[in-house]
């Protein structure tokens, strides 16, 4: 019964950092889409009763766009902000 326990209830390993970059665009876009579509359709149609399923359905469709522009635009958000932050421990040039 220990052995059920401690396998069920323990965290599960990370993924390698080979995935990061398919990981953070994943994780920023459900967060990003959800939070955006959210006070979309707030805005638009107000707390009815139907509320939660107008904006499930928003945020499916953004989600569905918001992750491919991610992965596209990421490396050019990487390369604009490395050229306007320095390194840590940089001098600035």
């Amino acid at each position: 019964m220990s052995n059920i326990r401690t396998s069920f209830f323990r965290k599960p390993g990370k993924l390698p950092a080979r995935y990061n970059a398919a990981v953070m665009p994943l994780v920023l876009s459900v967060l990003m889409s959800c939070i955006v579509s959210g006070i979309s359709t707030l805005t638009s149609v107000g707390l009815s009763g139907d509320f939660l399923a107008d904006w499930m359905n928003a945020w499916l469709m953004s989600w569905l766009v918001a992750f491919p522009c991610l992965l596209l635009v990421l490396p050019l958000v990487r390369r604009i902000v490395s050229a306007l932050v320095q390194k840590p421990g940089g001098d600035g040039r």
